[in-house]
């Protein structure tokens, strides 16, 4: 299968690619993944996006295409792909299309994962990250630490990143709905959209978006 992958942040995203690509058995390609692997090689694109970056600018939508062409066309995603954070806007979903009908391709589903604002925020702003091991996350309700403000596994302090602020997450919801929002509209006018709640437990999650894709591959 051929699937895009969409939900604003906070809505569990990279996890449940990461547990739905490997149920495919197809590799998971996502935005980030994309810069960092061709930044670390030092490919033309990465050697592009870097130089963006270092200006503090936004990386042109024809670069972040390159890349995603690249990957999508590498032996490992002949038989399907799930895209994580691309296409993040009209240009992109456009250009992807073109991608897949040169190579007489089209993309099976795009999975809609649905989660209310104010649970979106509750999510991310109740993050808090481990000073001496960023692997170690906690939550303010959902994940607490037996004592407040300190890691259980090594004692670390625990803060919450500047990322992870309430204005910040909402200004990024903002950017969500003005750039990425869109796509799903396109899509839907497709016929690709299935839009399954991001609510409950991950292994709830994954079982009811692996149900969704079937029925949109039947």
């Amino acid at each position: 299968m051929r699937i895009v992958l969409v939900g604003p942040p906070g809505a569990g995203k990279g996890t449940q690619a990461a547990y739905l690509a490997k149920n495919l058995a197809i590799p998971h390609i996502s935005t980030g993944d994309l810069f960092r692997a061709n930044i670390s090689q030092g490919t033309p694109l990465g050697q592009k996006a870097q130089e963006y970056m270092r200006a503090g600018q936004l990386v042109p939508d024809e670069v972040t295409i390159g890349m995603a062409k690249d990957r999508m066309q590498q032996a490992d995603a002949e038989g399907g792909f799930l895209l994580d954070g691309f296409p993040r806007n009209l240009a992109q979903a456009e250009a992807l299309d073109e991608i897949l009908k040169t190579d007489g391709l089209r993309l099976d589903a795009v999975l809609d994962l649905e989660v209310p604002e104010d649970e979106v925020v509750k999510r991310i702003a109740g993050r808090r990250i481990c000073r001496n091991d960023s692997s170690h996350v906690f939550h303010a309700i959902y994940n607490q630490p037996k004592a407040e403000g300190v890691c259980d596994t090594c004692g670390g302090e625990l803060y919450q990143r500047e990322d992870d602020s309430e204005d910040t997450v909402r200004k990024r919801l903002e950017v969500y709905h003005s750039e990425t929002e869109p796509i799903i509209d396109y899509y839907k006018a497709q016929g690709l959209v299935v839009t399954i709640s991001a609510l409950g437990k991950v292994a709830e999650v994954t079982q009811r978006a692996m149900a969704a894709l079937e029925r949109a591959e039947a």
